[in-house]
């Protein structure tokens, strides 16, 4: 057997540097995170080619003394946890890793000078060695400089990405730390490139607005949310304001920036009705709760967070997303796409109008009646009437229906398009309504409501259905039996592998008992959390409201059209159908103008 033998010191910072520097960007963040928790106002930082050749992070904040300059480059050395308590990190830092790790992997200089301090000093470290060392000439604060990070550890470079790919990693460092600090001013450089500047004392929804999208200050909604110890803020975009992958989400936890399947989970789990699968919401969340309810040590990177009221803080999150969310009723993105504008302003008449289409003008509800209603429309426009509470025996013809001003939010109905697209006339402009996705969030909310204030409804099966299931899943959905019975989904145990199926809730009671019951079970496995039943809920609701709402290319007659507008005009979310496209689009007066040339 080999001789035990203690690993040289340098080799120990090498090994330790794999778990704290895993590329250029994780040698950045733990340098600006340092910089955040010196107390710095301003920081200014410098890369070349992604980070792998230069890397330079200059701050105005404490500074070090030579003697502190030296302890810092030592491991486990740090300023930050002042007892022993390590369940209450109140700084962005605190294992006393970075500078060692990052200094023995690459040459970094370290310079730095006090507040009041005549001069400041200087330390540079060659891969785990001093080679140089004595006074430096800087302002206050600390500036340091980390060049070919893994140049003599080949097995570690030859894993780098591209310049290009590293580049992209440091930038969403950097704009991550400037979204958790409002109150400090950034600038970035990449070869020589201004790539982002932010000045100090920006609210959050500016800087969000600087840092990730500038539209994204008018597509959003403000979060202050508590419960509990749990303080929710920040700021969250509106469903129709979505991307198609989910790097515009940014998330805190006590200030720190982390990607936690938890939290991302809780945000997919708020838009889980007014977000298409394939779409992603933009949003910066701040969770602020004590230190002792969330253990950040659990990973030497810290982008893990580990709470000790999961379900709580994922409940919290949910229900803050969406009354934030519900508050925004009817807004939506209202930005028209400047291709279609622009096709439209130049595409020539191509056809003479049909004699029908010139006396049944769509912009006059003067001279418009319903069309015949057949025995089949009729029977739905009953289901219709029950739905959305209409008025008993409303009128078919446009007279009876068109009020006497435009001054409601949405307008007064003017016509239809294509039997799809409501068209009205607000008083500061024209406002088009998607028939089917407006009446569709409708429904959805009028379902919704149905179910609320209470235990949910069931309904009892005529044959209690068997479900065979892995002996786990089956002791998971037991272990939840008395809160699945509150959502309306009454089940028992069938043996070792399989569970008796009583009653589901009222909303599925057409749908698979099987389906069902097998999704929960993966639910309850993955999470853990009976709230993802209420969420499946919403899904079905959802898809239940999209079939069961009025179809594209169905005929309305002016007096349905106003219904829709004023039920949505009362109706929260209904800027957005179920699955984040927008319901309307107004075109303000002067845009009208501008496309006949009177602007």
């Amino acid at each position: 057997m080999p001789n035990i033998r203690r690993l040289p010191e340098t080799l120990v910072n090498r090994i330790a540097a794999g778990e704290v520097v895993e590329r250029p960007a994780s040698a950045l963040k733990e340098l600006v995170e340092n910089a955040l928790d010196a107390g710095a106002g301003s920081i200014a930082i410098r890369l070349g080619e992604g980070g792998l050749t230069l890397i330079e992070v200059a701050d105005d904040g404490c500074g070090m003394t030579p003697e502190e300059i030296a302890l810092a480059l030592e491991r486990h050395a740090t300023s930050k946890l002042p007892g022993e308590d390590i369940q209450n990190v109140a700084t962005l830092g605190f294992r006393g890793e970075a500078l060692p790790s990052i200094a023995s992997v690459a040459r970094l200089t370290l310079e730095s000078r006090p507040r009041g301090a005549a001069e400041g000093w200087r330390r540079v470290v060659d891969n785990g060695a001093v080679v140089e060392e004595g006074p430096a000439a800087l302002p206050p604060g600390t500036r340091i400089r980390v060049e070919q990070i893994f140049a003599r550890v080949p097995a570690r470079r030859k894993f780098m990405r591209s310049a290009r790919s590293e580049w992209a990693a440091c930038h969403d460092a950097v704009r991550r730390l400037a979204l958790a600090r409002p109150d400090v001013g950034f600038t970035l450089e990449h070869d020589g490139r201004r790539a982002l500047a932010v000045q100090p004392g920006a609210g959050v929804a500016a800087r969000a607005a600087e840092v990730i999208a500038r539209e994204l200050a008018d597509n959003a909604v403000a979060i202050d949310f508590r419960r509990g110890d749990l303080h929710l803020t920040g700021i969250a975009g509106l469903p129709t304001y979505n991307r198609g992958v989910a790097d515009h989400q940014y998330l805190f936890v006590n200030g720190r920036p982390v990607k936690d399947r938890l939290l991302a989970g809780a945000v997919r789990g708020a838009y889980a009705d007014m977000l298409a699968r394939d779409r992603h919401a933009v949003l910066a969340l701040f969770v602020s709760v004590p230190c002792g309810e969330v253990d950040v040590n659990v990973h030497p990177a810290k982008t893990e967070v580990r709470f000790r009221d999961a379900a709580g803080v994922r409940g919290a999150i949910v229900s803050g997303l969406r009354e934030a969310l519900g508050g925004a009723d009817r807004r939506s993105v209202q930005a028209p796409a400047g291709e279609a504008m622009r096709a439209w302003q130049s595409e020539p008449l191509s056809a003479p109008l049909h004699p029908d289409q010139r006396s049944h003008s769509i912009f006059s509800g003067r001279g418009w009646t319903a069309p015949r209603v057949s025995e089949a429309q009729a029977v739905w426009r009953g289901y219709e009437s029950a739905v959305m509470d209409a008025p008993a025996g409303r009128a078919e013809t446009a007279e009876a229906a068109v009020p006497d001003s435009v001054a409601h939010p949405l307008g007064v109905a003017r016509g239809q398009i294509a039997n799809t697209y409501v068209v009205a006339e607000a008083e500061d402009g024209l406002v088009i309504v998607d028939q089917h996705a407006a009446h569709e969030r409708l429904v959805l909310e009028r379902l919704r409501a149905a179910g609320a204030g209470g235990n949910g409804a069931s309904q009892a099966l005529l044959l209690p259905e068997v479900v065979e299931l892995d002996e786990a899943d089956c002791d998971r959905i037991e272990a939840q039996a008395e809160a699945l019975a509150r959502h309306g989904l009454a089940v028992e145990r069938f043996g070792p592998g399989a569970m008796l199926v009583r009653a589901v809730p009222a909303a599925l009671s057409g749908g698979d008992p099987h389906a069902l019951l097998r999704d929960v079970a993966d639910d309850l496995a993955t999470n853990g959390d009976t709230l993802l039943l209420g969420e499946k809920l919403d899904l079905v609701l959802a898809t239940m409201a999209c079939h069961g709402s009025v179809r594209a290319g169905r005929v309305l007659s002016v007096a349905e059209m106003n219904a829709l507008l004023r039920e949505m005009e009362q109706t929260p979310r209904s800027g957005q159908c179920n699955h984040g496209r927008p319901t309307w689009i107004k075109l303000a007066m002067n845009d009208v103008e501008k496309l006949f040339g009177r602007k």
